[in-house]
């Protein structure tokens, strides 16, 4: 299956949209701060609706775009072991630099005394805590976002198996995975169990060959539709949060799984526009946004609490995810110019690249490797 450019610029274009949108996800807040108070009436309905319900469809459409892209050869062509090998580089070692030096960092700090009651206490942590915070065995990692790469190695273990169970029982599987993913079951190995049915609709709709821009032309009242739902959803979530109902979670985790549909008809109108262009043509951004944001908001929160009112909340919500975003594109484009050997290796793309891979990769509709995906530019596909 060759990916043409269209659909391989719409793949890069809504990772750096939905990336964007989880730093909102990620800003901080205490009890005083809460949303759910109702103190700043239609400010914190905002803050709801970003944070809770519009950018919550990131995590399992990322994963449908692995799932997708990894068996985008067919099941027959799969190789494991080849398979293994690259997402050990790509996924799993900047997995292992980001997390490891986030809880360096934080080791370091709390010895001086600080950073206690903003992030998990590693300094008095048992052994198997700070495992887990290390390695996200059983729980978050210190890097709390990083929790998407640990559950997409996991997938990345499991795909011989989902994509022959996918395969031979497409429909069977995908309404398992859709009840483990919305009703109150167990976890299990999985940290959030939306990556799974997000990774395997993204096998399904490679492996069955769906025409993923079939419903293009309606795109306009698909995006419509998605938005009007995140807006309910958010509505019934200020006013029955922070402790949920159940069946408000359940349809918190709906909403999310229909976000994979909705956020690829808003990627058919965004990438028709020049901004949307420009934006897919990032390399490695999303990703480096990805690893690098939470280290920064937490570093932020920090510094606005012992300078600020809590009444100026707001404030410290809306601007600290812009000013978060220009300083990760600024550093980013530093790394990439300065030690681009490292920024390849941080980034999830070849390590040891040279410094020619950027300029073959745009000339041939291709660019840097990450996340789930291993491109060549004869296949046509970009990052």
């Amino acid at each position: 299956m060759v990916i043409d450019a269209n659909i391989s610029s719409r793949i890069n274009l809504m990772r750096i949209l939905l990336i964007s949108g989880i730093v909102f996800v990620h800003v901080p807040y205490d009890p005083q701060t809460s949303p759910f108070l109702g103190d700043n009436g239609f400010v914190d309905w905002i803050r709801v609706f970003l944070g809770d319900s519009l950018f919550r469809v990131g995590v399992p459409c990322l994963s449908a775009i692995s799932g997708y892209l990894l068996f985008r050869r067919g099941l027959d062509a799969f190789d494991y072991g080849k398979t293994i090998r690259s997402k050990a580089r790509t996924v799993l070692l900047p997995f292992l630099i980001w997390n490891l030096s986030f809880l360096a960092l934080v080791l370091i700090v709390q010895r001086s005394g600080l950073g206690f009651g903003y992030l998990p206490d590693a300094i008095h942590a048992t052994p198997r805590e700070l495992v887990t915070l290390a390695f996200a065995i059983e729980g978050l990692p210190i890097n709390v976002p990083l929790y998407f790469l640990r559950d997409l190695v996991l997938c990345i273990l499991l795909a011989p198996i989902l994509g022959i169970l996918i395969k031979r029982y497409p429909l069977t599987m995908l309404a398992i995975f859709f009840v483990y993913a919305v009703f109150p079951v167990p976890n299990g190995i999985f940290l959030k169990k939306s990556i799974l049915f997000g990774f395997s609709c993204g096998i399904y709709a490679s492996l069955h060959k769906i025409d993923i821009r079939m419903l293009d032309p309606h795109a306009e009242k698909i995006a419509a539709l998605f938005l009007a739902a995140a807006v309910t959803l958010a509505t019934a979530l200020y006013w029955t949060g922070p402790d949920y109902p159940v069946w408000i979670d359940m349809l918190r985790s709906v909403t999310a799984i229909c976000g994979i549909v909705g956020s690829w008809a808003i990627s058919a109108i965004l990438i028709r526009s020049r901004l949307g262009q420009r934006l897919s043509q990032s390399e490695g951004l999303s990703f480096w946004i990805f690893c690098a944001h939470y280290p920064l908001l937490i570093a932020f929160w920090m510094i606005w609490n012992r300078a600020a009112h809590p009444g100026l909340y707001p404030l410290f919500y809306f601007s600290t995810p812009i000013l978060a975003l220009l300083i990760l594109v600024a550093s980013h484009n530093i790394a990439k110019r300065m030690t681009p050997r490292l920024h390849a290796v941080l980034t999830g793309s070849r390590a040891g690249g040279s410094r020619s891979a950027p300029k073959r990769a745009k000339e041939s509709g291709a660019s840097q490797k990450g996340w789930s995906d291993t491109y060549s530019p004869e296949e046509k596909v970009t990052r």
